[in-house]
């Protein structure tokens, strides 16, 4: 390659057009220069640092989603800056934000660095927000490689507790062997793509776009098949749909709360809009994929919904329900594949799960001992009673997942429900409903629980339980719009509605 040739490329390197991932990475490595240069008894300062930088960056991220947004290509087709991109943009940076509220009261139980933890998240959160913008199969890869090492170290972050170490083992492990699948079926189909002998043939093939053409032009390659599979076995491990979700109970519970809610939203929302922008690039396999997709979400649904039927470790709980949310999302992917308004509805449903799943993670923080892991159903007894706001904002939480009216989980459901009736998936919305009616046992068990059980035995002894944090301004004020928001969204869906209606 010639000095012209690295002077095209290099024009093309726009930086403006990453600036929110490139601010999230300068204010990751200022923390620890932070660290290194302020005394001691000011390091306590700097996770109010990290978030009000995102703080900032999430509002200034909004004031230009407002202003518009053209759709374009960077760095030679490797990012595609599009509105939906700019939507998950602000998705990572409230996630990021909630996390890191979540994480101050978690983390001050804990004899651990903190500084340490918000630069990961910070890390993670900006290669979340590359991930979704990937164009290209190199990108995509380095993208997800670096979320997951990211949330390798996150997940055992407790490392004094065997449950927490153990959780991030079958990470790592489960991980590994997702990467490894996931990395095979690329080769494979780069391999096929860039075979002379097969029409549209392309040396590009690790472009999104290309890949496409190709697969347009040869509709049933036996090898190209087979790489589809395993690329989508791959993304099912991070999304954890069936049958690659048995990493979830484990992992969910040993993990620590704060990180439980990231890989609960952020990463499931990154696994989903990875894997829409696939199903677009392997659409004329349509034959192929949705036959795989429906049975996947069927399986999921069913596996999420009767699987946490049967647990009493809250963490464990909403990670198998976490499992039945990705069947629900997966049904919507389905559906996109005929009918655009699902896409919208997918990202509504993002939306609503991530205000629903952060009031109920931020209980459950405040609610936790010491060990993080042990969170039983049974330490909610009596809540209603002893902190009535907890037990309120529990209650509209739950309510939500549960998809529960008026509430945004409710209308999250309704147009995915919409969505896939009107794409013919029958079978898969009878599933579906059957899913909803099994959730609300388990979660209105937990609800039961705090409002209705006294917290003694038979005997009249109380049962014993971790003592409760008690609700600083901060966490009461995040509770408090998560809980509206909650509300509000289900009553009125203002610009996300229209946005959703012009997909």
């Amino acid at each position: 390659m010639d000095i012209a040739s690295l002077q095209t490329l290099a024009a093309n390197n726009d930086w403006l057009a990453i600036m929110p991932e490139l601010l999230l990475g300068c204010l990751a490595l200022a923390l620890l220069v932070l660290e290194i240069i302020l005394p001691a008894k000011l390091h306590s300062r700097l996770p109010a640092v990290a978030l009000l930088g995102v703080l900032a960056l999430l509002v200034f991220q909004l004031l230009g989603f407002t202003a518009g947004f053209a759709e374009q290509e960077s760095f030679n087709g490797l990012l595609v800056h599009s509105r939906e991109g700019q939507v998950m943009r602000v998705f990572f940076l409230l996630a990021a934000l909630l996390v890191g509220v979540i994480s101050t009261i978690s983390l001050a139980k804990q004899k651990l660095p903190h500084t340490e933890f918000y630069h990961i998240l910070l890390v993670v959160t900006a290669a979340m927000m590359l991930l979704v913008q990937s164009n290209h199969f190199v990108m995509l890869f380095v993208a997800l490689e670096t979320v997951t090492i990211g949330l390798y170290i996150l997940v055992s972050y407790f490392r004094s507790r065997p449950l927490t170490l153990e959780a991030g083992l079958k990470y790592l492990i489960m991980g590994a062997l997702s990467s490894s699948i996931l990395l095979f079926g690329i080769v494979l189909l780069y391999g096929v793509a860039g075979n002379p002998e097969l029409p549209g043939h392309t040396a590009s093939a690790m472009n999104l776009d290309s890949l496409h053409a190709f697969l347009a032009a040869n509709r049933h390659n036996f090898l190209a098949s087979i790489g589809i599979v395993l690329v989508l076995s791959g993304v099912a491990f991070k999304i954890a749909a069936f049958p690659f979700q048995i990493w979830v109970p484990d992992v969910y519970q040993g993990a620590p709360t704060p990180v439980t809610a990231f890989l609960a939203v952020a990463s499931k929302g990154a696994g989903f809009l990875v894997l829409l922008v696939l199903a677009r690039t392997f659409s004329p396999y349509a034959w192929l994929l949705a036959p795989v997709l429906t049975l996947m979400a069927g399986a999921t649904l069913l596996f999420g919904s009767l699987g946490a039927l049967t647990q009493h470790n809250v963490k464990r709980l909403m990670g198998l329900s976490g499992v039945s949310h990705a069947g629900f999302l997966l049904m919507g992917v389905v559906a996109a594949g005929t009918q655009s308004m699902a896409i919208g509805a997918i990202y509504f449903y993002l939306f609503a799960y991530l205000l629903a799943s952060f009031a109920v993670f931020g209980v459950m923080a405040l609610v936790a001992g010491p060990d993080d892991a042990d969170q039983e159903i049974s330490h909610y007894a009596g809540l209603a009673k002893d902190s009535p706001f907890l037990a309120l904002v529990l209650a509209i939480g739950l309510g939500s997942l549960a998809g529960i009216p008026p509430l945004a989980g409710f209308m999250g459901k309704l147009f995915i429900f919409i969505a896939a009736f009107k794409a013919g998936l029958y079978g898969l919305l009878a599933v579906a409903i059957v899913g909803v009616v099994i959730s609300i046992y388990y979660y209105f068990s937990w609800i039961r629980a705090a409002f209705f059980s006294s917290g003694t035995s038979s005997d009249g002894e109380a049962t014993a339980r971790p003592a409760r944090t008690p609700v600083s301004f901060t966490a009461g004020l995040v509770l408090s719009l998560l809980a509206f928001g909650t509300v509000l969204l289900g009553l009125y869906q203002g610009v996300l509605g229209q946005w959703l209606n012009t997909r």
